[in-house]
C-alpha cells in the first residue's frame, strides 16, 4: 500500500519540483507529469496503454469549457488591445472613485476585477498599470489585482470552473453554484480586508471597514442570490458578471451618499484625453456587451437554453460507458468567438490590426490552452487507472487497489478522518499553486474527494467545493499570475516579495474556508 501511495503521488511531486526548483512553465511541467502518470498507470496499476491514451483524450475533451475558453478569451482581449478598445476602457476606469482609497481598492479590484475575469479578461494584465497610474506602489499594483477576484474565481471565464465542477461531479449547475455560495459571503469580505492590510495595514482596515464590508457582502451575496433566486438561477454561469457589476454600483452609490466625487477627470493625461476622443466607451465595450447580452438571452430564454443545453448536448464516448457532455454550442467559448467577430462591425479593424491580433493571439494562447488541458488529462489517467477492457465494449475497474485515486482516497480516509474536509481546503491551495487554475484543481481532485468522502460519510460536494475555493485563493501566490502582473508595469522581481506577504493572507483565508467546510460537510 505504501508503494502504491508513493507512486500515485509521484507525478504531482514531479510537477511541483519542476515548477519550483527548475522554474519550468506549467505546460512543460504538466506534460512531464502526464507522461509519468501514464507510465506509472501502465506499469504499476495494471492499465493498458490504450486505456491510458483514451483517458488522456477524454480529459482533454472534458477540459474544453476551460481550455477553449482560455483560447477564445485571449483572442478577444488581444483583438480589443489591437483596436485600442482596452486603452479606452482603461482611461475610463482610471477616473473612478479618486477621493476614497478604500472604495477605490474595492471598486477596481473586487468589482472590476471580478467582472473582468468573469468575461475572460485578465485583471493581472489590465489593472496593475491603472493602479500604478493612480499612485500605488509597484508592490500593491501587483498584489491587489491577483487577490481581488479570488472569492468568485469559480465563476471566472463565464463560469468555466463551475461547469467543470458540475460535469465531473454529475451535479446540476444550479445545485453546484449553491454549494459554492455557502462560502462566499464570508470569504469575499476577508479578501477585501486582506487587500486593505496590504495597502495600509490596520489603519486602512479601520478606515475602510464599511466599504470593505459592503463590497464583500455584495460580491458574495450576489452569488447567493444568483444561485437561489428562482428568476435568476438559470443564469448562474453569469454570476461573476452580475456580482462584479453590482459591487461597482454599490461602491459608487456609497460615494454618492457620502457626497464624495465619483469621477475625477483631472487625473487624465493628454494621451488619455486623445484616446478618449478617438473612441466612445460603448464602442470599446462592444465585444463584452454583445457577449453578455447573448449569454443572458441564451440562459434566460427557456426554449433556447433547452435546445442548446439539453437537446444539443453533443455527448461523446471516448471511453465506452463514460459520457462526456460537450454542449459546444451552449458553452461560453463559442459565444466569445461570435461576439468578437460581430464586434468587428463597430470596431472596424484594419488589415494590419487583424494580422497583429492573430499573430499575437497564437503566440499568447497556445501554451495556456494546452496547460489547462494537460492537467485534465493527468486527472483522467489517474481516475481511470486499473480500468480493464472486459470485451464487448465493457470497461470496468476489477480491483480497486489497482486504481490510483482509490488508493489515495483510502489512505486519506485513514490518515485524516473527520479532519478531512478541513485538510481539503489546503489541498486546493496546493493544487492551485501547482496548476495555476481552479478548474485544473477541480479536475485533479474531484474523484479523489468523492471516494474519500464516501468512505468518511461526509458531503462530497462541499469537500470538492472547498478544494476549488482553495485553488482560487492560490491566485495571489501563483508565480505565473504575479509575473504577468509585474511584467505589465516593468516590475519583474517584485513577485517574490508579493508572495511572502500574500502567503500569510492566503493561509488565513484557506483556514477559514476549511472551517466552513467542516461545518457544512456533515450535512449529506
Amino acid at each position: 500500500m505504501a508503494l502504491s501511495i508513493i507512486l500515485t503521488l509521484l507525478p504531482i511531486a514531479l510537477i511541483v519540483v519542476l515548477m519550483t526548483w527548475r522554474r519550468m512553465a506549467a505546460d512543460v511541467s504538466g506534460t512531464a507529469g502526464w507522461i509519468l502518470a501514464l507510465v506509472i498507470a501502465v506499469i504499476f496499476f495494471n492499465t493498458s496503454l490504450e486505456v491510458g491514451l483514451r483517458a488522456s483524450l477524454a480529459g482533454i475533451i472534458s477540459s474544453f469549457p476551460v481550455s477553449l475558453m482560455v483560447l477564445t478569451s485571449i483572442l478577444q482581449i488581444t483583438f480589443m488591445e489591437s483596436t485600442g478598445a482596452i486603452k479606452r476602457i482603461v482611461v475610463f476606469v482610471k477616473t473612478l472613485a479618486p477621493a476614497d482609497k478604500a472604495v477605490q481598492i474595492m471598486l477596481l479590484n473586487v468589482g472590476a476585477g471580478t467582472l473582468l475575469v468573469s468575461i475572460g479578461a485578465t485583471p493581472v494584465s489590465i489593472l496593475p498599470p491603472i493602479l500604478a497610474a493612480l499612485g500605488y506602489s509597484t508592490f500593491v499594483a501587483v498584489a491587489l489585482p491577483a487577490i481581488g477576484f479570488d472569492a468568485l474565481c469559480t465563476f471566472a471565464l463565464l463560469g468555466a470552473p463551475l461547469v467543470a465542477f458540475s460535469d465531473l461531479t454529475g451535479t446540476p449547475l444550479i445545485e453546484s453554484a449553491q454549494v459554492f455560495a455557502k462560502f462566499l459571503p464570508i470569504i469575499s469580505p476577508l479578501i477585501g480586508f486582506g487587500m486593505l492590510w496590504i495597502v495600509g495595514k490596520y489603519k486602512l482596515m479601520r478606515e475602510g471597514f464599511v466599504p470593505c464590508l459592503l463590497a464583500g457582502l455584495t460580491n458574495g451575496g450576489m452569488a447567493v442570490a444568483m444561485s437561489y433566486t428562482p428568476f435568476l438561477k438559470n443564469g448562474v454561469v453569469l454570476t461573476g458578471v452580475v456580482s462584479g457589476f453590482v459591487t461597482i454600483l454599490v461602491m459608487l452609490l456609497y460615494l454618492k451618499l457620502l457626497g464624495r466625487p465619483v469621477i475625477d477627470r483631472t487625473i487624465l493625461t493628454k494621451e488619455d484625453l486623445s484616446v478618449e476622443k478617438g473612441m466612445s466607451l460603448s464602442k470599446a465595450l462592444s465585444p463584452w456587451l454583445i457577449l453578455i447580452a447573448a449569454l443572458f438571452f441564451i440562459n434566460y430564454f427557456p426554449p433556447l437554453k433547452d435546445l442548446l443545453f439539453t437537446r444539443y448536448a453533443m455527448p461523446v464516448y471516448v471511453i465506452p460507458g463514460q459520457k462526456i457532455v460537450t454542449r459546444m454550442i451552449w458553452n461560453a467559448y463559442t459565444w466569445v468567438l461570435i461576439s468578437t467577430i460581430v464586434a468587428a462591425l463597430w470596431l472596424r479593424p484594419s488589415g494590419d490590426m487583424v494580422k497583429f491580433t492573430l499573430g499575437k493571439w497564437l503566440k499568447r494562447a497556445l501554451r495556456p490552452t494546452f496547460s489547462a488541458a494537460i492537467f485534465f488529462a493527468i486527472a483522467f489517467v489517474m481516475n481511470n487507472s486499473g480500468l480493464q477492457n472486459l470485451g464487448g465494449g465493457v470497461y470496468k475497474i476489477v480491483d480497486q487497489n489497482s486504481n490510483m485515486i482509490w488508493v489515495l482516497a483510502h489512505a486519506s480516509a485513514l490518515a485524516f478522518g473527520s479532519a478531512y474536509p478541513f485538510i481539503s481546503s489546503f489541498l486546493g491551495l496546493f493544487g492551485g499553486f501547482v496548476t495555476g487554475s481552479e478548474a485544473s484543481t477541480i479536475a485533479m481532485f474531484t474523484k479523489y474527494h468523492i471516494l474519500t468522502s464516501q468512505m468518511l460519510k461526509v458531503n462530497a460536494l462541499v469537500v470538492t467545493a472547498v478544494t476549488a475555493i482553495g485553488g482560487g485563493l492560490a491566485s495571489v501566490i501563483s508565480p505565473a499570475k504575479l509575473q504577468n502582473a509585474a511584467a505589465t508595469i516593468d516590475a519583474l522581481g517584485i513577485e517574490s516579495e508579493v508572495i511572502k506577504t500574500a502567503f500569510i493572507i492566503s493561509i488565513i483565508m484557506t483556514f477559514v474556508a476549511g472551517i466552513i467546510a467542516v461545518l457544512f460537510a456533515q450535512i449529506i
